[in-house]
């Protein structure tokens, strides 16, 4: 039977090797201490950023030499919260950063404020006559766009104070979700009680093949998560009521075009990317369910029954080792530079793969740069673990690359990008998988792998975004947003999409509950877009071979240097109309019609 062991029972090879970032607790913490030192000295230039191109130099190349002092900082403390949010000393310690950063922020904000301040014309003369301020040309050039929708220096300085005020509402989700949350067990096929917590349920209960197991757990899950939906629902709605009043305070038209803008996306790819893949891919996803529903002999197909194998009798156990070891195979296109990030990821202890009580869920990638990558996820010996597990590996591949050929004021891409390196991964390990064996039965395995990545990122998270976009717009005309709204929304945007194939119960309204990411922004349809492009990526390394996949790694080498449409291009994918989103929609349709020839 398992067992929710606590993360001092877990074995220490499957943990990450945070030491490589403090080698203890109390280094950790004399860097933090020393931190507002190296803020007084930058303090210094403050008033004197337009004496000239020099000082504007040397106040950067100070500013982005503690930003990295602080990432290196505040990394430590957010994975150890993130392996363990039981543990108060974990708490005590984020808090503890949480404080000291939001204080540096307020008192760099200055830095900002100043240059936008600057006359017309200042900044781009500076740049011409002083090379050393060319690294920055890029994000100088965008804050002065931002130039109407900042506040006073003053107003800025608060808001910057109060950082870690305005962070509250994840911060109390994850304390909820992490920290207070226990489950009563569940019941499998033969009568036996199953302990029940969320990792275990979204890792390994939820894709079943014991239909009992899977709605006993289901059922289980869901009553906790009606206990709590008021509070949830409170600290969405603070979040959500955060972002608003920020946009009116800043001057744009709507909350949407705010968050917009650090993405460099047009409402018009916003909305390309959730109402074409809405539109055109629910016939296909009806026509899966209904598969899977007669394949599994249902009586009825509930939102619990989604991710349930449709070939259970052929559904692998995998290792951590062995993915370890099927992913670098896959990865060998992409050459030495990055399959010795690969290599460095699985033998350097850079992933946390345990399953321990108050670990944070799902999984992540966190890239240090001056360090390294980390990636948490809880392994369950399945290959969606696998897939999952390529995909983080996609974004520490990334960063590793960005980190290396950029600045650190260049490396971080728009958001609209960031999921095509991981998703490419996935891409990258089907075809791979494909390779093998060209066995009707693996061929359909490897199909139904690949259709849970596109279920992922093409259902899940893009219905996340349809969510986050009636939110906002119920907020943007003061409609009150609460636990019944949110529920209704959810339901209404579930039936929308599958139809009258599958039930929607209470249970399935309650999924604006589980995902952290409507607290980051337009986070969740940033996954369909970036699937979007590594689909057609992957097909243009399929027909071109070392070719693309040079223009690939290319792209990931540019970090944040360019525009997002810059960055796909520069993979050959054109992102600028609808056509990459058709075709990718289509491509899943094309996997519906051989799963049918496959089955009939």
């Amino acid at each position: 039977m398992e067992k929710i062991r606590t993360r001092d029972e877990v074995s220490q090879e499957t943990t990450w090797d945070l030491r490589d970032l403090f080698a203890t607790d109390a280094e950790w913490e004399q860097e933090l201490k020393s931190l507002p030192e190296a803020a007084a000295h930058i303090e210094t230039f403050k008033g004197h950023l337009g004496e000239g191109a020099e000082q504007l130099l040397a106040c950067l190349d100070a500013r982005e030499a503690l930003q990295e002092r602080i990432s290196r900082t505040a990394s430590y403390a957010r994975l150890k919260q993130s392996e363990d949010s039981t543990n108060p000393v974990n708490i005590e310690n984020s808090a503890k950063a949480g404080d000291i950063l939001s204080n540096l922020s307020s008192s760099l904000s200055f830095v900002n404020s100043e240059i936008v301040d600057l006359p017309d014309g200042t900044v781009k003369r500076y740049i011409e006559e002083l090379p050393g301020l060319q690294p920055y040309a890029r994000s100088l050039d965008r804050l002065i766009q931002e130039k109407a929708h900042r506040l006073s220096p003053e107003t800025e300085k608060v808001l910057a104070s109060l950082g870690e005020v305005l962070d509250s509402p994840y911060r109390i989700y994850l304390r909820g979700k992490l920290a207070d949350m226990t489950f009563d067990d569940a019941l499998d096929g033969d009568d036996n009680n199953r302990p029940l917590s969320w990792s275990f349920y979204e890792n390994n209960y939820e894709m079943s093949s014991d239909t009992k197991l899977r709605r006993s757990a289901y059922a289980a899950f869901s009553s906790k998560l009606n206990d709590y939906k008021n509070t949830f629902a409170e600290g969405y709605a603070t979040e959500v009521k955060k972002q608003v009043v920020l946009s009116r305070l800043r001057g744009y038209d709507d909350v949407t075009d705010m968050l917009l803008s650090p993405q460099q996306v047009s409402k018009e790819m916003y909305n390309n990317v959730l109402d074409i893949i809405q539109q055109e891919l629910a016939p296909h996803m009806r026509r899966l369910a209904a598969l899977k529903k007669r394949e599994l002999g249902l009586d009825k197909l509930m939102f619990c029954d989604l991710k349930a194998p449709l070939a259970p009798e052929f559904s692998p156990a995998i290792t951590y080792e062995e993915a370890c070891t099927l992913i670098r195979e896959a990865l060998a296109v992409m050459g030495p530079e990055y399959g010795d990030i690969v290599e460095r990821a699985f033998s350097e202890r850079w992933v946390d793969y345990a399953d321990n009580a108050g670990k944070s869920t799902g999984a992540f990638c966190s890239s240090i740069y001056g360090s390294h990558s980390y990636i948490l996820i809880s392994w369950a010996n399945n290959m969606r673990g696998a897939f999952t597990l390529a995909h983080e590996v996609g974004h520490a591949g990334h960063f590793m690359l960005a980190g290396h050929y950029q600045r650190l004021t260049n490396t971080r891409p728009s958001l609209y990008f960031i999921e095509a390196p991981s998703t490419m991964n996935e891409m990258l390990l089907a075809d791979h998988l494909l390779k093998r064996s060209d066995h009707p039965r693996m061929r359909r395995w490897v199909i139904l792998q690949l259709l849970n990545t596109y279920y992922h990122n093409f259902v899940t998270h893009l219905l996340e975004g349809e969510l986050q976009r009636r939110v906002y717009a119920l907020a943007t005309k003061d409609e009150p947003i609460t636990a019944k709204t949110l529920s209704q929304l959810k339901g209404n945007i579930l039936s929308e999409f599958w139809g009258p194939e599958l039930v929607i119960d209470e249970g399935a309204k309650l999924t604006w509950m589980r995902q952290p990411h409507y607290y980051m922004g337009l986070y969740p349809y940033t996954y369909a877009a970036g699937l979007t492009a590594s689909t057609a990526a992957a097909q243009l390394i399929r027909e071109e071979g070392q070719p693309a996949v040079d223009r690939w790694l290319d792209a990931l080498k540019a970090g944040g240097s360019l525009d997002p449409q810059e960055l796909m291009k520069l993979a050959g994918v054109d992102m600028s109309g609808p056509e990459p989103i058709r075709a990718a929609v289509a491509y899943v349709g094309s996997l519906v019609d051989e799963l049918e020839r496959l089955y009939s």
